[in-house]
């Protein structure tokens, strides 16, 4: 099975970091987040993994070159110009062969990927979503689905009155090829605006499924340093660098200072990151 990384976004609302930076190499607690990604479809036996890019791109291929350094084999799509979400894939089409995981390149996540395939299999799916309910749904995309998990409803960023729903759109899909026919080639084209309501509205096998664990969007300032928080809490399943006591991080890079170690603390974790010269 295949994997499409989406990385090719600009990232504007994190800015400065995103000035001279794609999103996807934004670091969390010393990593680029799109590491993350990398290392959750690598642990779910998924290592042929195609990457989009086009703001940047070329730092993106830089940092992780073929992914022989994580035991993966990466793949890049270029694009002159943004295609949007589903534009992007769809630049991809002729290396897309067989149902593939779409996941973003600069989203933290912990999610069983397998338990959503296998739903995806049983209910004879074309599109999978992969849903969590948040508190806020403002800034996503609401779901209503049947008792079959069949999605009725869909909504991109409702206003306070228009929400049915705080059960919300991840960005992580398992797609069926023939999903790609319905879109142009070299045309902006979004999942979300453009693609779901097609699907909806013609009544094809677009699903939901409920996926337990950890995901946050890493969109906003205070997106990205909570789920930094969150990592040393422990609340998302990921690889840390060596926890050398209790809530005390060491990274393999360290170096002392002068003699002395220097520490960084977290006022609200009070967790202890030990930082190098």
């Amino acid at each position: 099975m295949k994997a499409v990384i989406l990385a090719g976004g600009r990232g504007t609302r994190l800015h400065p970091f995103t000035r001279r930076m794609p999103k996807p190499l934004v670091p969390l607690l010393n990593k680029p987040v799109m590491e993350y990604s990398i290392e959750l479809l690598k642990k779910h036996g998924i290592s042929d993994i195609i990457v989009t890019l086009q703001y940047l791109g070329d730092k993106i291929v830089e940092y992780f070159g073929d992914g022989s350094r994580w035991g993966v084999n990466l793949t890049y799509v270029f694009e002159d110009l943004p295609l949007g979400t589903a534009g992007s894939v769809k630049n991809a089409e002729s290396l897309l062969d067989e149902p593939f995981i779409v996941i973003s390149g600069d989203a933290l996540t912990d999610f069983d990927l397998i338990d959503g395939l296998v739903f995806h299999l049983q209910n004879r799916s074309i599109f999978t979503v992969f849903m969590k309910e948040v508190r806020n749904p403002a800034k996503f995309g609401i779901i209503k689905t049947g008792p079959d998990g069949k999605i009725m409803r869909f909504l991109e960023k409702p206003q306070k009155d228009q929400e049915f729903s705080r059960v919300v759109n991840t960005g992580i899909y398992i797609v069926d090829p023939v999903v790609l026919c319905l879109m142009e080639k070299n045309r902006e084209y979004d999942f979300s605006k453009e693609l779901f309501p097609k699907l909806i509205e013609n009544n094809m096998a677009l699903y939901g499924f409920k996926a337990k664990g950890y995901w946050k969007d890493i969109g906003s300032h205070e997106d990205y340093r909570q789920a930094q928080y969150d990592m040393l809490e422990r609340k998302v399943q990921v690889s840390l660098e060596e926890e050398a006591q209790p809530k005390l991080w060491v990274s393999s890079h360290v170096r002392s200072f002068r003699g002395q170690s220097a520490y960084i603390k977290s006022s609200k974790s009070k967790s202890l990151v030990k930082a190098g010269s």
